[in-house]
């Protein structure tokens, strides 16, 4: 009878182990998989910054995003992931409830910073930090090309890969530290919840774009005397559109790498699918909520501006929207609530423009202000609702969602302002009058994007 229960146990000791193996690598996978899903975010942004460029430019503007996109990786690595896991409780290091945040802890996951470096390389015992981190680099990498397209065909290259590292690695890492993370102290103490990112990830970089677009002027011909503005279309609607269609697509992968899967690197969440909080949610979710709110921006977009580009920048707009409750809002009210975002993007981006700011792809706009009105709202439609897993934690609250608003606001205006202005007074800022008028493709590249011209059927006619 002994020798048969220990047969038994040791039977269920090799089923758990297996089981956990199998967990492991559906984890690793699952994380594997959103990284080229997010890299076609960037083939996005690619294909939308270049159409949105003028000839002259679109070279310039395709170089810029993929320079944001290579320094982004070494910074994130070096310091971004640290301060993820060493600030979420503030700028003491000190631990937090769930043990998993202050100095100690990041200083065993970090390189270079007196710990065990073993997670960040290879590392036959740590099957899912590589993929997990590589999921968060592709969102620091996501801020730099979010305020890439605002600053096109002016900015010079060093002085917007600066930026780009300072928001990238710095910037937006702080904001989701504080509010993506289940140390957070915005999280325990105001019950933040912002699932998808709204507010740390999109307004953080809209306002940072904001900053330096204050700094760093509009294009000539942009303004008139009066303060009227004149309309400076890009080279390649069709590309643009494109482009945005294909952030789309990447919005998936980001979404998806939003979800805790269980795995060995994350066994604190239990075995269920859960928030980055640790807060139950469902894979369907995203699949009825991603789709109802998409559909509610192209549809809001087009009621108020009957324009293609605004469309496509709805459909983006009706995600950010609902981007901070896609794991609990309620598919209609996702369709509701993605209307408003694309209905609000043509007023909104009419409002800035007219107080002198030049905004070339409307940046700020559709993932700063949309942003923040999505963490905002869903202040009221998730009001009560747990922001961690456990008894007696904080919940959702208007006040908690708008205190998030305020400190993501400073946390992307603050630094996107300071450090502009600084590459100004330094004169590594803007290019200038001469190279921009003759255009940065034949000034700085150089090279040109079109060099037999654009064909004579593309031409209007005389």
């Amino acid at each position: 009878m002994e020798e048969q229960l220990a047969e038994l146990v040791a039977k269920v000791a090799e089923l758990e182990a297996k089981a956990n193996v199998t967990n492991t690598m559906f984890a690793e996978t699952y994380y594997y998989l959103s990284i080229p899903l997010m890299v076609i975010i960037h083939a996005g942004f690619l294909a939308y910054e270049m159409g949105a460029s003028r000839q002259k430019n679109a070279l310039a503007s395709g170089i810029k995003n993929i320079l944001a996109f290579a320094f982004m990786m070494p910074t994130f690595y070096f310091f971004g992931w640290w301060i993820y896991w060493g600030f979420p409780t503030g700028l003491t290091f000190s631990e937090g409830g769930m043990g998993i945040s202050g100095a100690g802890y990041a200083n065993s996951l970090a390189l270079g910073w007196g710990g065990s470096a073993a997670a960040m390389g290879p590392n036959i015992a740590d099957q899912a930090s590589g993929v997990f981190w590589g999921a968060f680099a592709m969102f620091a990498a996501t801020t730099a090309s979010i305020f890439s397209g605002a600053v096109i065909e002016r900015i010079q290259t060093v002085g917007f890969v600066i930026l780009a590292v300072v928001l990238g690695s710095f910037a937006w890492v702080l904001a989701a530290a504080w509010g993506w993370h289940a140390d957070g102290w915005l999280v325990t103490k105001f019950g933040l919840h912002d699932f998808g990112a709204a507010g740390l990830v999109h307004a953080v970089a809209g306002f940072f774009a904001l900053g330096v677009l204050i700094n760093l002027g509009p294009r000539i011909g942009k303004f008139n005397e009066d303060g009227s503005a004149n309309h400076i279309g890009g080279h390649n609607m069709p590309f643009t559109v494109t482009g945005l269609m294909l952030i789309i697509v990447g919005f998936w992968g980001f979404l998806m790498a939003c979800v805790i899967i269980p795995g060995e690197a994350w066994s604190w969440y239990g075995d269920k699918a859960t928030t980055i909080y640790g807060t139950p949610m469902t894979l369907s979710s995203l699949a009825f909520n991603i789709l109802m709110g998409m559909s509610g921006g192209i549809i809001g977009a087009w009621v108020i501006a009957r324009d293609p580009f605004f469309m496509m920048s709805g459909a983006l707009a009706g995600i950010i929207a609902t981007a901070s409750g896609l794991d609990v809002y309620w598919p209609p009210l996702a369709f509701v609530m993605g209307f408003a975002g694309g209905a609000l993007l043509k007023p909104c981006y009419n409002w800035l423009e007219r107080r002198g700011i030049d905004d070339a792809v409307g940046a700020v706009t559709v993932h700063g202000t949309i942003g923040l009105f999505g963490l905002i709202m869903f202040g009221v439609w998730g009001s009560g609702l747990p922001a961690l897993q456990g008894d007696g934690v904080a919940t959702v609250s208007l006040l908690g969602q708008f205190v998030g608003a305020v400190v993501f606001f400073l946390v992307g205006f603050v630094p996107g302002y300071v450090v502009s202005w600084l590459l100004n007074a330094m004169g590594m800022l803007r290019v200038t009058k001469e190279a921009e008028l003759a255009g940065l493709d034949a000034t700085k590249v150089p090279m040109q994007a079109y060099p037999d011209g654009i064909t004579a059927s593309a031409m209007p006619a005389e």
